[in-house]
């Protein structure tokens, strides 16, 4: 069993949407309070990530859930694919275009739903996305759009579907005016990570200036899907805010002490 704490944010098999007790959210920009975080499967790719290699060596085949029962994590790592992704890859700072570009299409995938159904979907994300590669995206045409509204392996929205399409397009605008998708996503914390210091996962908010900020930028320059809360759990996941709690084995790894 693994030892926890209460948790690095609000990271559970929960829905993502308004409080209990309040209406679901329509789907389209109303993506809610979604104060989730995310969890990413473990792959060969390279992530252009600096500090993943601190995490713990598990050797292939080996179970993570049976692996460094010592260690304290984050409680929304329960799952195998939420443990890797806990261990490798969140709080992670990435500067890898495309990477950056996945990140946002998935957090605006999962809006209203559990991270765990998107974390199980992204390796049907990258097949039939063409592993998030904007420029071909940003060509889907509607018999594309079609086929991915028949794809299961998906989440067969179609809202989210052309947001994907529109963003990818809004996405290589980006690229042209700034140089790259890395150099627009870090001025927005002057290109170093936020380090945060969060004891209970009650202290950790659902959004930031900075991710306010953000979504006002991303939804002016054409991206759909960028509300606050979304572009914050993007923050998070991307490296731009370390919010692993500070009882979190990971806390100190990812801000250097």
């Amino acid at each position: 069993m693994i030892r926890a704490d209460p948790g690095c944010l609000q990271h559970s098999g929960a829905k993502r949407g308004e409080p209990a007790g309040a209406a679901r959210p329509a789907l389209g920009e109303q993506e809610g309070r979604l104060r989730e975080t995310r969890g990413w499967a473990i792959t060969g790719e390279s992530r252009s990530r600096k500090g993943a290699g601190n995490a713990p060596d598990i050797p292939p085949g080996e179970n993570l859930m049976n692996a460094q029962p010592l260690l304290r994590r984050c409680s929304w790592a329960k799952s195998e694919l939420g443990l890797a992704y806990h261990d490798r890859e969140w709080g992670v700072p990435l500067h890898d275009d495309r990477g950056l570009f996945e990140f946002l299409i998935l957090e605006g995938a999962q809006a209203g739903l559990s991270w765990e159904t998107i974390l199980k979907k992204r390796q049907n994300y990258r097949q039939a996305m063409d592993r998030f590669d904007a420029e071909k995206i940003a060509r889907y045409d509607r018999r594309k759009i079609a086929s991915l509204l028949a794809d299961p392996g998906i989440i067969r929205n179609r809202l989210k579907i052309e947001s994907a399409v529109t963003n990818a397009q809004a996405a290589l605008e980006v690229r042209e005016g700034f140089g790259s998708l890395d150099a627009y996503f870090w001025r927005f914390v002057e290109g170093q990570p936020r380090v945060n210091r969060w004891r209970v996962p009650s202290r950790v908010p659902a959004k930031t200036y900075e991710s306010d900020t953000l979504s006002l930028d991303l939804r002016q320059r054409g991206f759909r899907f960028v509300g606050s809360t979304i572009c914050y759990a993007f923050m998070q996941a991307v490296g731009m805010v370390n919010d692993h709690l500070v009882s979190c084995f990971r806390h100190p790894q990812l801000s250097g002490k």
